[in-house]
């Protein structure tokens, strides 16, 4: 399957420019309520994803920060402690749901390394219940046609 189907657009995503500070970071995954957003630079590459936990280490880890002064740290400057891989936009939807048990989300990327979107958990969830209840559907037809 085209993993097209399943791309929540860079227009419709949330990301950060890498150059973003961590108050900007928290801010957004506040407003979103979410755990995790990718980065991007000037380009519009995928350069990383910034976690909640990156950005709580980077406080519990920086004598005398304070909310306030989180505007002034870079998220360069944040440790990421984990990586979510990206997908080509020509990926199989194998390497999608491989990775989508690690990540939150799956960045996908053209073949310039340009962030397009993301791939959602729920997405693939979504994708797989289909597939499950397509075949219980046919294991039940199966099973009617076998008892008659």
């Amino acid at each position: 399957m085209n993993i097209a189907f399943f791309i929540t657009p860079k227009h419709e995503s949330v990301c950060l420019q890498k150059e973003a500070t961590m108050r900007q970071a928290l801010e957004k995954m506040e407003y979103h309520r979410y755990t995790a957003i990718p980065i991007v630079d000037r380009q519009g590459k995928y350069v990383g994803t910034i976690t909640e936990g990156d950005l709580l280490w980077k406080m519990k880890n920086t004598p005398n920060l304070t909310f306030e002064g989180t505007n002034k740290i870079s998220l360069r400057k944040v440790p990421k402690n984990m990586s979510n891989h990206p997908v080509s936009i020509n990926a199989d939807m194998n390497e999608v749901i491989d990775l989508i048990m690690q990540q939150n989300f799956v960045p996908v990327v053209d073949d310039q390394e340009i962030f397009v979107g993301i791939i959602t958990r729920k997405a693939v969830m979504s994708y797989l219940r289909k597939i499950a209840a397509k075949e219980i559907g046919n294991l039940d037809n199966l099973r009617s046609v076998s008892s008659m």
